[in-house]
């Protein structure tokens, strides 16, 4: 089966900067894209960066020129490096797989809480 895991996520002041991890096992179909999405409390869940197979990164426009997606191939693990916290970045951020075939996987999700 597929599992998506995600780490790194954790409490850091304004500012401050974390790196999330999320390491994929179980998948039959060649990766797609990977990306990173996050929801808050009561709202929506938006979507945070997306990284192709080939390396293309795309990312929405409130994290733009903080946060920074990245891949490692051989190890199926996405990363992403978010720098110059803010509050409004507290979430629950989840790690996304899509492959060839179009088939979605969602990991648990990890906490990142950003103080004031």
């Amino acid at each position: 089966q597929v599992q998506l895991v995600e780490s790194g996520g954790g409490l850091v002041q304004a500012g401050g900067s974390l790196r999330l991890s999320c390491a994929a096992s179980g998948i039959k179909s060649r990766i797609y894209i990977m990306a990173w999405y996050r929801q808050a409390p009561g709202k929506q869940r938006e979507l945070v960066a997306t990284i192709t197979s080939g390396g293309t990164t795309n990312y929405g426009d409130s994290v733009k020129g903080r946060f920074t997606i990245s891949r490692d191939n051989g190890k199926n693990t996405v990363y992403l490096q978010m720098n110059s916290l803010k509050p409004e970045d507290t979430a629950v951020y989840y790690c996304n797989v899509l492959d060839v075939q179009g088939t979605a996987s969602w990991g648990q999700g990890t906490q990142v809480t950003v103080s004031s």
